[in-house]
C-alpha cells in the first residue's frame, strides 16, 4: 500500500488532538473528515481506521518506539509521525523516504514486537490498572476477553419494525450495494459485510434502521414488554434502547424516557421523530422529586445504568486511556444508588432489567446480588445473561431481569 503524506498528516493531527488536547476520538475524526471535502471514501477510511487502530494499540506502539507509557506522557508531533510509521511497519507497509520517518528500522521494530509478546499489558495495549482488575475479576477468561475487545467492532444495525421488516430492509440495502448478514437469535440485527458511512444512506434518513450492536438489542427483548404497558427507561441517554422498546410495543402503551442530561433527551426526540416512535415521553431527572412522583407506576422498568463501558472498548478504544480506576469505583456507587432509588418506580408484580455494558462482575452480577440482599425478599431474580465479547464477537453486556413481589 502506498502512503500519501496528506492522509498520514491528517492521522497525526487527529492523534495530537486525542492524546495532547484530550479530545474524544470519534468527535476528532468526524471534524477532520469534514475538513477536506475532496477526500474520497478510500481516503476517509484510511484516516478513520488508522487513527482508531493507533489509539487502540497506543501502549504497544510506544513500546515498539522505545517510549515509556505513562499517563503524563504527551507526544510531540515528531513522536506521532514515528508512532504512525511503526504502526505501518507492523502492517508490513514499506515506508516512503520521508524525513519524518528517519530513524525507523523495520528489523528493530520486529524484534520489539517479539519482545512485547512476553508482556500482556503491553502486547494487549492496556493500562496497568485495567490488566490488574481484569485478571482479578475474570481470572483465566481475561486473556480471551481483552483480545476480543482489541478487535475492530462490526457495524450492526437494528431494523426499525415500526417502518419495515428485517428481510425487507436487508433487500433494500442490498439494492444499494450494502450487503448484510443476519445475527442468530437477534431477529432485528443485521451486520454490514463491509464498512461504510451508513449515516448517508437514505434508508437511515428515512428511519428504517438504527445503529445498535447485537448485544445491546438483547436488552430491550429481555424486558419482556407488551403493547399496552407503561414502561420507564430511567437511564435513557440518547435513546437507542428506548426506540427499540417503542418498536417492540408497536407504538402502543407509553414509554417514559428519563435522563439527568437534557441534551440527550433532545437528541432522543429527534431520533424518535425519524423512527416514527410515537409513544415516548421524555422527562428530565432534575431532582429526587421526579422519581418520587412516579413511585409504583411502571409495569416495566429499564435500568441501563452508567458503567465503565469496558464491554464496548472495541468501538471506544480511547476510553481505556482516559479512564482511571477511581472512576470505576465511583461508578459502582452510582449504580447502587440508581438500583436502590429508581426501583421504587416499579409496580408490585412488575419486572425490571438491570443492564451494563461492562465485562466486570463487580458492576454487574455482584450489584444484583447486593440489591437482592438489601431488598430482603421484595425482589426476585428471574433470569440473567452475560454476553462475552470473546464468545459472541459483539459488545460485552450483562443484563438481569427481576420481579417486584
Amino acid at each position: 500500500m502506498r502512503l500519501h503524506r496528506n492522509l498520514v498528516a491528517a492521522v497525526v493531527e487527529a492523534l495530537h488532538q486525542i492524546f495532547v488536547e484530550k479530545k474524544y476520538a470519534d468527535k476528532v475524526i468526524e471534524k477532520i473528515l469534514q475538513s477536506n471535502p475532496k477526500w474520497g471514501a478510500r481516503d476517509r477510511a484510511f484516516i478513520a481506521e488508522n487513527t482508531y487502530e493507533v489509539v487502540r494499540w497506543w501502549r504497544w506502539l510506544l513500546f515498539l518506539n522505545e517510549i515509556e507509557y505513562t499517563d503524563a506522557y504527551f507526544p510531540t508531533r515528531e513522536d506521532l509521525w514515528k508512532i504512525v510509521g511503526v504502526w505501518q511497519i507492523s502492517l508490513q507497509t514499506q515506508l516512503p523516504d520521508w524525513q519524518e520517518f528517519t530513524g525507523i528500522y523495520p528489523k528493530k521494530v520486529f524484534q520489539k514486537i517479539e519482545e512485547s509478546k512476553k508482556i500482556r499489558k503491553v502486547f494487549q495495549s492496556i493500562p496497568d490498572w485495567l490488566d490488574e482488575i481484569g485478571e482479578k475479576e475474570l481470572g483465566k477468561f481475561w486473556e480471551k476477553e481483552i483480545y476480543a475487545l482489541n478487535q475492530s467492532a462490526p457495524v450492526v444495525i437494528r431494523a426499525n419494525t415500526l417502518k419495515t421488516t428485517p428481510l425487507r430492509l436487508q433487500n433494500l440495502l442490498l439494492q444499494s450495494d450494502i450487503p448484510t448478514v443476519e445475527v442468530k437469535n437477534v431477529p432485528t440485527a443485521l451486520v454490514l459485510q463491509k464498512r461504510m458511512n451508513i449515516f448517508s444512506s437514505p434508508h437511515f434518513k428515512n428511519g428504517l434502521f438504527e445503529i445498535q450492536d447485537a448485544s445491546s438489542q438483547q436488552v430491550g427483548t429481555m424486558l419482556e414488554v407488551e403493547p399496552a404497558m407503561r414502561v420507564i427507561d430511567a437511564c435513557a441517554g440518547a435513546g437507542g434502547k428506548t426506540l427499540h422498546l417503542a418498536a417492540l410495543m408497536e407504538n402502543k402503551g407509553k414509554i417514559i424516557a428519563m435522563d439527568v442530561e437534557q441534551w440527550k433527551l433532545d437528541e432522543l426526540q429527534k431520533r424518535a421523530k425519524r423512527a416514527n416512535a410515537q409513544n415516548i415521553e421524555t422527562k428530565l431527572i432534575d431532582s429526587s422529586k421526579v422519581i418520587k412522583r412516579l413511585e409504583a407506576s411502571a409495569d416495566r422498568l429499564l435500568l441501563d445504568v452508567p458503567c465503565s463501558g469496558l464491554g464496548v472498548l472495541k468501538r471506544n478504544p480511547d476510553a481505556k486511556w482516559k479512564m482511571q480506576l477511581n472512576f470505576v469505583e465511583n461508578i459502582k456507587k452510582t449504580q447502587r444508588e440508581i438500583l436502590q432509588n429508581y426501583s421504587s418506580m416499579l409496580k408490585k408484580g412488575g419486572k425490571m432489567v438491570y443492564a451494563t455494558c461492562s465485562i466486570l462482575p463487580s458492576e454487574s452480577e455482584e450489584q444484583v446480588r447486593w440489591f437482592l440482599s438489601e431488598q430482603k425478599g421484595d425482589f426476585e431474580l428471574l433470569e440473567e445473561k452475560r454476553i462475552s465479547p470473546a464468545q459472541s464477537g459483539f459488545d460485552g453486556f450483562y443484563m438481569a431481569r427481576l420481579r417486584k413481589k
